[in-house]
């Protein structure tokens, strides 16, 4: 009932492996399927929309979030996006590149998303420092380079030949099972290491993101150092990459530094204090 006093949200739907766009709009997850099965000519029994920036799929308890002007995949029963994915790319280096910005450019979302859990007086602050990580992270180019074989060693998370190996669940050093993919191999292999996590040791939902809301509400004049938080959200500083079987869902005992949050107040010079240096007597 309350979708039918919602305001409509405008999206650009193409099929899969096709370049032409269709505007259309609708108040739900299901009206937006509807039609867009409509203008396809599709049954919509097994058809599902997915975002085109990174295959996230639009549900009924998504659809609120998501802005006006998204562009959306519509499809079909069997249909892959991933498989879909691929053929934009002319190299296997830039599609894993994506693949893993995409991830990243998630958690600014979620992040972004807490926005509505912070209270007024803060939320405009917290929103203005979500808006240096997005800026950072653009510059970054959102670390897409963690998936990139050609990428310098101290940025990839890879060999040279792109294999990765799973770096083990968020409380042990290694993998004991010693698990490892080369998604550079075939296709069946990049879809199965779509199963494998980056996951936060510190975590993000629990734990990063409610300590940087309760930091700026905290602040008392102290600048917040917004870029520890962004290493704990966004960099290998706090990320491990992971097989399905060692991401590991229980709860993670660790916290954020508070001693981290806020930069040092720098020492004034004498200059700033409006001091001149004191004269030798002769």
């Amino acid at each position: 009932m309350f979708a039918m006093f919602q305001k409509p949200k405008i999206f650009k739907l193409r099929a899969l492996h096709s370049e032409k766009k269709f505007g259309l709009a609708g108040r739900s997850c299901k009206e937006v399927l509807r039609k867009g099965c409509r203008l396809f000519k599709l049954p919509e029994a097994g058809c599902r929309l997915c975002l085109y920036e990174d295959g996230t799929e639009l549900t009924g308890d998504y659809f609120p979030s998501v802005p006006d002007n998204s562009e959306l995949v519509l499809l079909t029963a069997g249909q892959s996006w991933q498989g879909w994915l691929e053929s934009r790319f002319r190299s296997k280096s830039s599609y894993l590149r994506y693949s893993c910005g995409s991830r990243i450019r998630s958690y600014l979302r979620e992040a972004s998303s807490y926005a509505s859990e912070v209270d007024a007086e803060t939320r405009e602050e917290y929103m203005r420092i979500l808006g240096h990580m997005g800026q950072k992270l653009k510059s970054m180019q959102y670390h897409g380079s963690y998936f990139d074989r050609g990428a310098q060693a101290d940025g990839r998370l890879c060999t040279p030949e792109g294999w990765f190996s799973c770096q083990g669940p968020f409380d042990m050093d290694d993998c004991l099972s010693k698990h490892s993919i080369n998604p550079y191999s075939n296709r069946e292999s990049r879809i199965l290491f779509s199963t494998w996590n980056l996951d936060h040791v510190i975590e993000k939902k629990r734990t990063v993101v409610p300590a940087l809301a309760r930091a700026i509400k905290e602040q008392d004049g102290r600048e917040v150092d917004w870029e520890y938080f962004y290493d704990l959200l966004f960099t290998s500083e706090n990320l491990k990459l992971v097989h399905i079987a060692c991401h590991k869902k229980t709860a993670h005992p660790r916290s954020c530094d508070p001693s981290r949050a806020y930069r040092p107040k720098a020492s004034l010079t004498q200059q700033q204090r409006g001091r001149r240096p004191a004269q030798k007597h002769r």
